[in-house]
This record gives C-alpha cells, sequence and structure tokens, in this order.
C-alpha cells in the first residue's frame, strides 16, 4: 500500500493523520520527537479501525528511518501561534525546525512530494524547496486551501446555501496580505459579487483575512487544526489519487502572473507528480498589483532567513 508520513504530532498533525487514515488509500506514519506521543495517538487512531471501518494502518514513531520510502511527507511541525502572535513571529523558531525536518526527508524519502503546513507556509515552503533541492513541483504549501475554504464556509452561512455549492479561490500570501478576489467565488457557478451587496462581501473577505486569528482568539491556548487538516487532506488526495484537481496552494513561480522566484498562493493542478500545473486566471490590472503586493511581503520574510 502507498505510504504517507506525517510530520509533527501536535493537534494538526494527528488529526491530519486521523483523516488520511480513514480515507484507506495509504498507510500513515506519524512522526514526532517527543517520545510516547506519535506512538499513543497512532495506537488510538489505529484501534478506531473497526468503528469506522478501514484497512489502512497507522503507526507512530520517532525516528526517520520508519518514514523511509513515503510517496508524500507533509509537514506540520513546528511551533502554533498564540493569542496577540502573528505567522510572522514564527519565523526564527520555525526554520530551525523546518530546516531539520526537510533534511531528514531528503534522506530517507528522495522521491517523494512535500506537502508543507508549517507556518509562516509560503516562506516554509520556499525554505523546504531550497534545502531539498526537489524540482518546484515537488515542494507545494497548504495556503490558500484553507483561507478558500474559509471564505467558502463563510458564503454558505450568509447566503444559506449548502457550503458544496461554494466554491473559491483566494491567492496570494497567507496572512494578512492575502488576496481575496470575490468574484472568483461562485455559488453553483454564479459569482457572488451578483448575490451579496458590497458591504456584506467586504466583512466576509475581512473576517477571512482574520480567520485564523478569530480561532487563536477564541481558544486562548492553541490554534485552528479541524480546518487546516481537512484542506490539507484535499491537497494530499489530489496527488495521491492523481485527481488532478485545481486547488489553490503555494507554489514557487517562474514567472506565472508576472512574479519569479518566490512562494504564494495561485491555483494549482494537483496529480501524483504534486503541482502539474500552475493555473493563471485572468486577473486585471489592480488584482495584478495586489497580488505582487501580498509576494513582497513574502519576499521580506524570505529575504530575512536567507540573509542570516
Amino acid at each position: 500500500m502507498p505510504k504517507i508520513s506525517v510530520i509533527g504530532a501536535g493537534n494538526v498533525g494527528a488529526s491530519l493523520a486521523q483523516r488520511l487514515v480513514e480515507k484507506d488509500f495509504a498507510d500513515i506514519v506519524l512522526l514526532d520527537i517527543v517520545e510516547g506521543l506519535p506512538q499513543g495517538k497512532a495506537l488510538d487512531i489505529l484501534e478506531s479501525a473497526p468503528a469506522v471501518g478501514f484497512n489502512a494502518n497507522i503507526t507512530g514513531t520517532n525516528d526517520y528511518k520508519d518514514t523511509a520510502g513515503s510517496d508524500v511527507v507533509v509537514v506540520t511541525s513546528g511551533i502554533g501561534r498564540k493569542p496577540g502572535m502573528s505567522r510572522d513571529e514564527l519565523l526564527d523558531i520555525n526554520v530551525k525546525i523546518v530546516s531539520e525536518v526537510t533534511r531528514n526527508i531528503v534522506k530517507h524519502s528522495p522521491d517523494c512530494v512535500i506537502v508543507m503546513v508549517t507556518n509562516p507556509v509560503d516562506t516554509m515552503t520556499y525554505l523546504a524547496l531550497k534545502i531539498s533541492s526537489f524540482e518546484c513541483s515537488r515542494v507545494v504549501g497548504q495556503s490558500g486551501m484553507l483561507d478558500s475554504a474559509r471564505f467558502s464556509s463563510f458564503i454558505a452561512a450568509e447566503l444559506k446555501v449548502p457550503a458544496t455549492e461554494v466554491k473559491s479561490f483566494v491567492m496570494g500570501e497567507h496572512g494578512s496580505h492575502m488576496v481575496v478576489i470575490p468574484r472568483l467565488a461562485t455559488v453553483k457557478g454564479k459569482p457572488i459579487t451578483e448575490l451579496l451587496p458590497g458591504d456584506v462581501i467586504e466583512r466576509l473577505v475581512e473576517r477571512t483575512i482574520n480567520g485564523g486569528a478569530e480561532i487563536v482568539g477564541l481558544l486562548k491556548t492553541g490554534s485552528a487544526f479541524y480546518a487546516p487538516s481537512a484542506a490539507t487532506v484535499r491537497m494530499v488526495e489530489a496527488i495521491m489519487l492523481d485527481t488532478r484537481e485545481i486547488l489553490p496552494c503555494a507554489a514557487y513561480l517562474q514567472g506565472e502572473y508576472g512574479i519569479e522566484n518566490i512562494v504564494i498562493g495561485v491555483p494549482v493542478r494537483l496529480g501524483r507528480n504534486g503541482i502539474e500545473e500552475i493555473v493563471e486566471f485572468k486577473l486585471t490590472d489592480a488584482e495584478k498589483a495586489i497580488l505582487e503586493e501580498s509576494a513582497g511581503a513574502v519576499r521580506k520574510l524570505v529575504s530575512s532567513i536567507e540573509s542570516e
């Protein structure tokens, strides 16, 4: 059976491992540096198999050797946000963690696709790409997938329609500079700009931009993990099952959208080889300018880690 490794057994990693093993298309390895943590969570999830009805195996480990030969490796390692903390403030600590994790991934699974979840995700995806020396198609970040899910859920609640009828594409940086283009959000194919007044759309956009902070503020002692894990599963499923679905993800741009040598969220076609294609939506000049500004915010963070 194919193999997926999840690095980091915190809330995001553990819920991701659970969602993935329940899909029943791959065995799962859950790794963490804390002894007993991944083993205990993996065993607990495994014992749910008869009740849920899956046959895939899940194991917990502290040794990267057990991840060897993975088809996909998802990185959730790092510290999460605390109240009042921005994603950027996570940078120094998570750079060290992601650097070490990436080197171990390359050593044990040199042919895998890396899916980055650790924040600030655009910068961490760039870091993993540079350290791994993988083709840029094989390193992708979970950014717009989560932001789009949040935006779509808010739209569905506002219009009182099923969430499955809403589709949106949030682009740019995963953070305060994300690019939410309302006309790219549709309900049964109809743009929300034709369904909602401008002030309501503006409110939903603002809530989307602050979606992570809203949850951090409510939880007080942690950050979001249910929606992030679900968004990541959608990406991993597209890769493992080669669906070639178009999803908003953090990808390395080489001239697409007029932007070069940086990772930001854009629509990509995901398949067995990772990013099969970067899909270029037709943007207005104003929208392109906002996207470039968003890319600039990521460049600043990348410059800070490259200068260290």
